[in-house]
């Protein structure tokens, strides 16, 4: 059974729909990367899943559980996490209260999972007392991405996690991710630097207009001469 299966699902925020028929289903091992070209409903998909916006006609299964239209605090205490490409950290506080902040829906002892999350993201470590405003671009992804882990969620949701990073770290935080990944979470993400996010995606998907345009491997979009020429930029 798939961590989340996403069936035909037509969304949006009312008027036209943004997304006319998606389907994605990915289980806890995959990597999936969500590319195409601007507007064809990328960021959106995630939205929807996240129940942030309306789904109107399909299914959403995480889990084994139907969660369409299930609101962002019923999803996050069921292992779903979802890091938006802005305004994802708290910048007055610091990196250790972040991540605190990520644990809030928890009534148990989380110093365990702070100390993964601390060994996964050595930087943090260093900068714990710094506040989140004062880092890199780069390092603030890695805090939005730590306290998101501190629910212990099976699918992380990443929209443009490398949206304006330097390519050292655009590396280092796909590095990052597939650390995540390893660790055992399933991860789901939409990103502009689609060769390289198709490089180590196990599954990828293009969409265009708001469906599914291709399917497959990373590799094999990579391979696809007609991926690659409409979507990768030849």
């Amino acid at each position: 059974m798939a961590l989340i299966d996403v069936k035909n699902i037509i969304a949006g925020y009312g008027g036209a729909p943004i997304l006319n028929g998606v389907d994605m289903a990915i289980e806890k091992s995959d990597i999936g990367v969500i590319v195409g070209p601007n507007g064809a409903g990328k960021s959106t998909t995630l939205k929807a899943i996240f129940g942030l916006l309306t789904v109107t006609s399909g299914e959403i299964i995480f889990n084994g559980q139907e969660i369409s239209n299930s609101l962002p605090d019923k999803l996050v205490p069921a292992g779903l996490s979802f890091v938006p490409q802005e305004k994802n950290v708290f910048t007055s506080l610091s990196v250790h209260e972040n991540l605190e902040m990520g644990a809030f829906i928890r009534k148990d002892d989380f110093s365990d999972t702070l100390d993964e999350v601390y060994e996964m993201f050595p930087p943090l470590k260093e900068k714990r007392n710094q506040p989140a405003g004062e880092l890199s671009g780069g390092q603030r992804q890695m805090v939005a991405m730590g306290r998101a882990l501190m629910s212990k969620p099976s699918l992380l949701m990443l929209d443009e996690p490398s949206a304006g990073l330097s390519p050292r770290y655009v590396i280092e935080i796909f590095e990052q991710i597939k650390k995540v990944n390893a660790s055992g979470v399933g991860i789901l993400m939409v990103e502009q630097n689609a060769k390289q996010a198709l490089s180590f995606a196990t599954k990828g998907f293009v969409l265009a207009s708001g469906k599914n345009s291709f399917t497959g491997s990373g590799q094999d979009l990579l391979n696809d001469p007609e991926v690659a020429k409409s979507f990768l930029g030849g």
